[in-house]
């Protein structure tokens, strides 16, 4: 089970960070049919490295993506993530906070304006600007954070865990769009959306895209980069 979001590239690449994501999700789920049991970081890595040669990508000049990875296995199921696209296990979840350990101050405060009611203004637009600036600055490089882009190295820096199979009967991917706002709106009971089937996880995200237009358009109460981010989910279930 696989959840990517992919994100536009600081500087100006050769393709979207849709078709990235896109050709990267193909060339990993590839990996994971052909050797199954291969270690997800090695096919993580490998798959970075096909997508970057496919579509001629350069690091620092290429669009990038969260990845969020789960494999079940006959006595374990083993989880990935690369950015902050968490997974969410009966026993805790697996998040990846590095990009917002980084503390960087254009991001506390774009949220405090949001938070005081200022809205996506030409100012905010500006921090974002500056944001994605320095953020480009510790994009894959020892102390600052790791995401799937055009150097295989990031794999290395996954974050990965098993647990055995028996204690872990679901698991739930999401992109941060979806898992933020699931959680602020107190809609996080991950085991009754576990139970849920397509036509529910979809109606789910639904909602979460229905409040946001509909009562914080602005980003007042949930303040974040824009009014609506990305929004996947996923689950899995052992069989």
């Amino acid at each position: 089970m696989l959840v990517l979001d992919g994100a536009s590239a600081f500087r100006p690449a050769p393709v979207s960070a849709s078709t990235y994501a896109d050709q990267l999700g193909r060339h990993l789920a590839a990996q994971l049919t052909n050797t199954p049991d291969t270690d997800l970081r090695t096919a993580l890595g490998e798959a970075i490295a096909q997508t970057a040669c496919d579509l001629n990508l350069r690091r620092g000049d290429s669009p990038s993506s969260t990845v969020a990875m789960v494999r079940v296995c006959t006595d374990h199921v083993d989880g990935l993530v690369l950015g902050d696209s968490p997974i969410v296990f009966p026993h805790g979840q697996l998040a990846d906070h590095r990009i917002d350990a980084l503390e960087l101050p254009q991001r506390q405060q774009y949220r405090q304006r949001l938070a005081s009611g200022t809205g996506y203004d030409q100012h905010h637009r500006r921090l974002l600007h500056e944001l994605q600036d320095q953020q480009a600055q510790w994009r894959n490089r020892a102390g600052g954070y790791w995401i799937a882009e055009a150097d295989p190295e990031a794999a290395n820096h996954a974050l990965t865990i098993s647990h055995p199979i028996d204690t872990t009967p679901w698991s739930v991917l999401a992109t941060d769009g979806a898992f933020n706002t699931i959680e602020y709106l107190n809609l996080n009971d991950w085991p009754r959306i576990a139970r849920h089937g397509p036509r529910e996880l979809e109606a789910l995200l639904d909602y979460c895209r229905s409040w946001e237009a509909n009562h914080d358009p602005h980003g007042h109460h949930l303040p974040r980069s824009k009014q609506h981010d990305d929004k996947a989910i996923a689950v899995a279930r052992r069989s």
